[in-house]
């Protein structure tokens, strides 16, 4: 008996981070890239991924919120068996607390990040 590939949505805002889908897919992810929060809060209510690993940063210019996830955060919500892995500059620690506070985030990598890392933590939720 063959098992489906968990689903992971990945949604890069980080250049740096366009290589890690493949390191999902290693991982034995079935992966689907988006570059967009906007597409990609379209995309959770649609797959309902198994895994969300999102890119974090602070802006201090938003006018209603703190960060660039937390619309997507917050669609993501009501799907409880989705893990989310959030991706975050240590300068915005305070901003991503704070976040924290209001919403679900299962784990959370500072950047730079390596592979071990999130090897380390997807592996757990395989």
């Amino acid at each position: 008996m063959t098992t489906q590939p968990k689903t992971l949505l990945a949604v890069i805002e980080f250049i740096t981070h366009g290589r890690l889908p493949d390191l999902y897919k290693q991982l034995g992810f079935d992966v689907t890239p988006e570059w967009r929060v906007r597409k990609a809060v379209s995309l959770v209510r649609k797959l309902k991924p198994d895994v969300i690993v999102a890119d974090f940063y602070f802006q201090s210019d938003f006018r209603d919120r703190l960060s660039n996830l937390e619309s997507l955060l917050a669609t993501a919500q009501p799907f409880k068996d989705t893990r989310i892995l959030v991706l975050y500059d240590p300068q915005d620690t305070h901003a991503l607390d704070r976040v924290r506070e209001r919403m679900r985030i299962d784990a959370v990598l500072p950047t730079p990040v390596s592979d071990e890392a999130i090897k380390a933590v997807l592996n757990e939720w395989r």
